[in-house]
């Protein structure tokens, strides 16, 4: 017996949580803007009112101060990737030659995770802050939720 194919089109786009006030969160949000083929990941800073709704939803979350993919947001079966389980989500979602980087994926979480801490730490010291988060662009301003 073979079984429909789910509708994605009916689905939520994903979310991209991100510190809005990391320099170099907010280049590679704008880079995944960019290179976005579908034109509908979104994006949310952690330091707004839809994270913390989904903070909320998931309390293991709390105090994250990392990238957080949310997938089905606000369904019954949301689900949510952080640190370099996030990053690999995000690659795959771009895909293309994106998608070789899913290859990560064989180096065990913790290892991962422990590298991605260490880049987390220096961030504010080599690409700077924000004051506050930075308004997008008008075209892609509808893509970022508060």
């Amino acid at each position: 017996m073979s079984h429909p194919t789910p509708d994605l089109t009916t689905r939520p786009a994903p979310v991209l949580l991100y510190d809005g006030v990391c320099g170099f969160c907010n280049g590679a949000v704008q880079t995944i803007l960019r290179l976005d083929p579908h034109g509908s990941l979104r994006f949310a800073a952690l330091q707004g009112e839809f994270a913390d709704g989904v903070l909320t939803r998931h309390p293991f979350l709390a105090g994250v101060d990392s990238i957080v993919f949310v997938e089905n947001p606000g369904q019954s079966d949301e689900r949510v990737a952080v640190r370099t389980d996030a990053a690999l989500r995000v690659a795959a979602y771009l895909g293309g030659p994106w998608r070789a980087l899913r290859v990560a994926g064989v180096i065990p979480a913790p290892v991962r995770d422990r590298l991605y801490d260490g880049f987390a730490r220096v961030r504010y010291r080599i690409f700077g802050t924000h004051d506050t988060c930075p308004i997008p662009a008008p075209e892609v301003r509808a893509r970022f939720l508060g």
